[in-house]
């Protein structure tokens, strides 16, 4: 077998295979000999029938097979023999095949970046020192407060600290909001709205000069959007809104005793103040660490650069693509406003593809060097913690990972995960004093 590379491209190689007539016919020998054993021809016992009859009745199946199996073969032992670490499907292209020829075939493939792994041991890193204070616990415990607050419907004029329970509508310049910005579709109209009679509330401005109205009375309320207000479009420009009060309903939060610590299954005040303190104590550990791997991700990062295979950044750019319009429609943005943004979209995505590729090229030989790897028994753990989450029985989610290859995601996912850690244990970790 002769095999010749020619590059192409960064990650992109012509590998040239030719097999010499005597292996083609071989293999031709070999063949119809397997379909001499299998075939049923009239006249002859099973497996009894003269070759020359079987390659006559047979003569384009054992072609294919033959084509299939040289094919199969000579391509898998000229990757193992140029050690090409070969991404996704090869596009082949025949160019001679037939008996007593020689076999010839090119195929181009991708194959992984040729890249020195730079030292990743010992990478520098920041983490601060803080910790959950009394006055921390005390904060959680008032959003757990306003979580049960009571609101009743008063007959009076609107106070701070009240609800407002509104129907409104806003143009700017006349026209409704959503002709500026077709995605704030809650900004424009709204029946039944609450505000809460606080600055800053909704839109700056806006529920002040809501204060001692009425239910049953309508109000005209001018706005300046803020300049780096949620919706682009609308930054900087007036607004103006038309505004019924429907209901005024005065806030009430229950005492912090037993009794509303009972509303969250506690036992006691003290119980549920030891809860909340081990669920922010978690918290900013979790946090913590996603600093840590954050700096680690930067700095291994930035100390190496090489080609990236385009096909598979093209495939995790439509992933990256899937997932933001999903994310967008999920939030309500219509499908006219996601295709006008597409070329954004895409252009985020190309650049995210592009690091989280870089990423898992460096993860993958650190993996290898450092002989990382995932047990049968982790990649079973985590599937049925996933159809656990997704609420379907373990061996149907089985069953649609296997369709999918998605077994192979996970693994990938675990020794991401374990390549990560691995880098944290041996990342030289400097303690600095936490930003208030």
């Amino acid at each position: 077998m002769n095999v010749t590379i020619e590059n192409l491209a960064p990650c992109k190689k012509l590998v040239r295979i030719e097999l010499d007539p005597a292996a083609v016919d071989t293999a031709f020998g070999a063949i119809e000999k397997d379909f001499q054993k299998q075939a049923s021809l009239p006249g002859f016992r099973p497996g009894k029938a003269p070759i020359p009859m079987v390659v006559k009745k047979y003569e384009k199946e054992i072609q294919e097979e033959v084509r299939k199996k040289l094919l199969s073969d000579s391509y898998r032992k000229a990757v193992e023999e140029k050690k090409l670490e070969v991404l996704g499907q090869p596009d082949v292209e025949e160019i001679q095949f037939g008996r007593g020829q020689a076999f010839q075939f090119a195929v181009t493939v991708e194959t992984s970046p040729e890249f020195e792994l730079p030292e990743y041991k010992g990478l520098p890193v920041k983490r601060d020192n803080k910790s959950v204070t009394d006055e921390d616990v005390s904060k959680a415990i008032e959003i757990l407060r306003e979580q049960r607050a009571d609101f009743k419907k008063v007959e009076r004029p609107l106070a701070n600290g009240d609800i407002a329970v509104v129907n409104y509508t806003g143009t700017t310049d006349g026209k409704p909001l959503t002709d500026i910005a077709p995605t704030a579709l809650g900004l424009t109209q709204k029946q039944g709205f609450w505000i809460e009679m606080k600055e800053g509330s909704f839109i700056p401005g806006f529920s002040e000069q809501l204060l001692g109205g009425k239910a049953g009375e309508k109000r005209t309320v001018n706005v300046d959007f803020p300049a780096d207000f949620v919706s682009k479009e609308l930054s900087g420009r007036k607004g103006v809104y038309e505004v019924e009060i429907v209901e005024v309903r005065e806030k009430t939060l229950p005492a912090i005793d037993d009794a509303f610590a009972k509303t969250y299954d506690a036992e006691s005040l003290d119980k549920l103040k030891e809860g909340v303190r081990r669920d922010l104590e978690s918290e900013l550990t979790s946090k913590q660490k996603r600093d840590v791997r954050e700096q680690i991700i930067k700095a291994l990062m930035g100390k190496v650069s090489f080609d990236l295979p385009e096909g598979t950044v093209a495939h995790e750019t439509r992933n990256v693509v899937y997932n933001l319009v999903n994310e967008n429609a999920r939030r309500g943005v219509n499908r006219e406003v996601i295709e006008k943004e597409k070329d954004a979209i895409y252009t985020a995505a190309a650049a995210s593809a592009k690091e989280r590729v870089k990423f898992a090229f460096i993860v993958q030989r650190i993996a290898e060097k450092e002989d990382i790897k995932v047990a049968q028994e982790e990649i079973l753990r985590r599937v049925q913690i996933l159809a656990q989450m997704n609420q379907i029985p373990v061996e149907q989610f089985a069953k649609d990972l296997q369709k999918r290859n998605g077994f192979t995601e996970i693994y990938d996912q675990l020794a991401h995960e374990k390549v990560l850690e691995f880098l944290e244990n041996n990342a030289k970790v400097e303690t600095v004093p936490a930003v208030a």
